[in-house]
């Protein structure tokens, strides 16, 4: 069985990375080009291998950062720190996708959601920006997942009790 992996070595999480990963793409582009999310996704669809990407969470990604750019800004808006010229357009696609997790995707845990976020930053943005990402999102997250922090915290607090 020579080339095979064992089911074992398999991350049942990486799909979903893939789908950011190809999203980060995406939306790269149409933050430069301004093309609709159906047109993105339609080209993206063509021309890229979706083997091993959840490509369902791909295109959602893709379609509720575009419908939701304004209301994802003005969430991050009071978090960052630089100006509109200092934020290049892989940190702003960066930092939407996890808006647009943080807030419309509670089942995603924001630890993952803002871990996976500095993943993409380290792979894709500048250097340093990951840190700048991290702050954003970690500052995003203790506001609009208030309840999640806190029962971790709680938890935290329990150990060794």
């Amino acid at each position: 069985m020579a080339g095979k992996r064992s089911k074992r070595g398999k991350n049942p999480f990486e799909p979903r990375s893939r789908a950011r990963r190809r999203a980060l793409q995406a939306l790269y582009q149409w933050q430069l080009n301004d093309d609709s999310a159906a047109s993105i996704i339609r080209q993206f669809d063509e021309e890229q291998n979706f083997d091993g990407v959840d490509q369902s969470y791909f295109e959602t990604l893709v379609r509720e950062v575009v419908s939701r750019r304004d209301a994802l800004d003005q969430a991050l808006a009071p978090f960052i720190t630089r100006t509109d010229v200092g934020i290049d357009h892989m940190e702003r696609a960066v930092l939407r996708i996890g808006a647009c997790e943080l807030i419309h995707h509670p089942e995603t845990p924001y630890r993952v959601v803002i871990d996976e976020s500095v993943e993409l930053t380290h792979r894709f943005g500048a250097e340093q920006a990951h840190t700048f990402v991290n702050s954003v999102l970690d500052r995003l997250a203790a506001q609009v997942r208030t309840l999640e922090r806190q029962a971790e915290q709680d938890s935290d607090g329990d150990d060794g009790v």
